[in-house]
């Protein structure tokens, strides 16, 4: 079936007893070169934007269909959306998770009423075992991205980018399969033609970078990001084709890019962003796009970050922006040394959080030691005064950066 913009719309008209019109966030406290939105997918219900594509794709299927029940394959955030839309359809869900989907998004798919089944692997093992199940039960199998009408529900949030800020220069999108993108672009350039689209994904799962680039649809041999909502091997020919169509271009940013990102929204913003969702955000902080004094709005696509890898994150985007530093110093060991060492990082300004002596290494002199400090502070500029005063005030810094 051919996306149509009647379509969309209707997939509107559906959705909205059941999905917020999520508030589209001025970002001014975020330090960029762009005038910036956040179109807030993290406060829908569910935590991500899964929730339209799997509701209007269930409200589409006939009662026999309904009775055989529905399969689907995800990271967390589309088996949620799957499972909610089950549930409230009257109709049985089994979902299948790659073995690593964090235990909040597990645990969340339980409670809205699907049987939850774990495939080692990632994404694509898990589809594998979806497609087998569908096979031999007869269940509905709700793709997460390669079919029109869940492509079509994740284009309503395209319509509202469009009511909410007509004269958008530029729309910023998570990526993974690309269900999400070719709805957005899709209805972006169908109401606002001069707009551009951006797809951004992760470093270590580019597979629709490659595909747009190299011009030919291509699996990756393996994925590797925390952002496990867009960890996927091979997009859809469905979504590959339409990010050909309405796509202006594809990028891909680091898991330390995307970790500052995350850091950055909480801190500035107040948003609680997932990996997925954050990369968006990661693409505009380091320039992977071309806003420079547009108006830009970045989609933040879910909040459904796993709490038990947060504070990993958290201290990946302190060392990315250079709020956080460690310095190892080759001293005598004698009396003295690290009094000065401190006095001299204290006249900078910056906090010492760690330290650590070691006389034991093979590689230093007998009477000699190493002191590694962990350091608090405001940026790279600030790291780079401590380094030249500890060097000028004699001491000898071992880089490890």
């Amino acid at each position: 079936m051919e996306l149509t913009l009647d379509r969309v719309y209707q997939a509107a008209h559906i959705l909205k007893p059941v999905v917020k019109k999520t508030d589209l966030v001025h970002a001014v406290r975020i330090d960029t070169d762009c005038d910036l939105y956040l179109k807030a997918e993290n406060l829908q219900n569910t935590g991500s934007f899964k929730i339209r594509g799997a509701y209007f794709k269930i409200s589409t299927l006939t009662d026999e269909e309904k009775a055989r029940g529905v399969a689907a394959c995800s990271a967390g955030n589309h088996a949620q959306g799957v499972a909610l839309a089950a549930t409230k359809a009257g109709t049985k869900s089994t979902i299948f998770l790659p073995a690593g989907a964090p235990i909040s998004k597990v645990e969340a798919t339980r409670g809205y009423g699907a049987e939850v089944k774990m495939i080692d692997g990632v994404y694509d093992d898990a589809y594998a075992a979806c497609m087998q199940f569908q096979k031999d039960t007869g269940a509905v199998l709700i793709h997460p991205f390669n079919d029109p009408d869940v492509i079509a529900g994740q284009g309503t949030i395209g319509i509202e980018i469009c009511d909410q800020l007509g004269d958008a220069d530029a729309v910023v999108v998570p990526i993974g399969g690309g269900g999400l993108i070719s709805g957005v672009a899709y209805v972006t350039k169908m109401l606002n033609p001069k707009c551009k689209v951006y797809g951004v994904q992760a470093e270590g799962a580019p597979s629709m970078v490659r595909a747009f680039h190299d011009k030919k649809l291509e699996a990756i041999d393996s994925v590797n990001t925390f952002a496990d909502g867009i960890a996927v091997k091979c997009p859809g020919d469905v979504t590959y084709d339409m990010v050909n169509r309405y796509v202006d271009d594809v990028v891909a940013v680091s898991d330390e890019e995307t970790a500052a990102a995350i850091l950055t929204l909480m801190e500035k913003e107040k948003v609680v962003a997932e990996g997925a969702g954050a990369v968006s955000v990661a693409a505009v902080l380091f320039h992977k796009v071309p806003v420079k004094g547009k108006k830009v709005v970045c989609v933040v696509s879910g909040g459904n970050i796993d709490v038990n890898i947060l504070s990993r994150v958290i201290n990946r985007g302190l060392v990315k922006t250079g709020r956080k530093s460690t310095l190892t110093i080759e001293l005598m060991d004698k009396p003295g040394q690290l009094v000065e060492v401190a006095r001299a990082i204290a006249s900078t300004g910056a906090n010492v959080t760690k330290v650590d002596h070691n006389n034991t290494a093979q590689s230093m002199e007998i009477n000699g030691c190493y002191l590694t400090v962990e350091l608090e502070t405001r940026n790279f500029e600030q790291i780079e005064e401590i380094r030249q005063t500890l060097t000028k005030k004699g001491f000898k810094l071992i880089d490890r950066r």
